[in-house]
């Protein structure tokens, strides 16, 4: 049995998990469920960081992936990050990597900072 407190909502439930067959309990809610079987089969995460910039005003900005990633890809991911200089005026949603490492998902701007000098 694993125990675990779920993250999916305010309720914040202490889980129990049969590992083998995959019975959960102490869950208020169907997300809490889903969570925990997601958690053991297919963790996924977000990045959340900055990304440099040529402009002095703004050196780095926000950034984040626009989906969850698989946990194992975290680090793969930021090293695409980090190769990354933005040298153009973008606002929050523009598109900084177009389907990273091929996951379907992309690495977004969070902040207007670029376009408010």
């Amino acid at each position: 049995m694993k125990r675990v407190i779920c993250i999916e909502c305010p309720n914040g439930c202490a889980l129990e998990i049969n590992e083998e067959t995959l019975e959960v309990t102490g869950n208020r809610c169907k997300r809490g469920e889903i969570f925990i079987k997601s958690e053991l089969t297919n963790p996924k995460r977000t990045i959340q960081t900055t990304v440099k910039t040529i402009f002095k005003e703004v050196p780095v900005v926000p950034v984040r992936v626009s989906s969850l990633i698989p946990k194992d890809k975290i680090f793969d991911v930021m090293k695409e990050i980090k190769k990354v200089v933005i040298d153009k005026k973008l606002k929050i949603g523009d598109v900084v990597i177009k389907d990273v490492l091929d996951l379907g998902v992309d690495v977004i701007i969070t902040s207007n900072k670029l376009n408010e000098f």
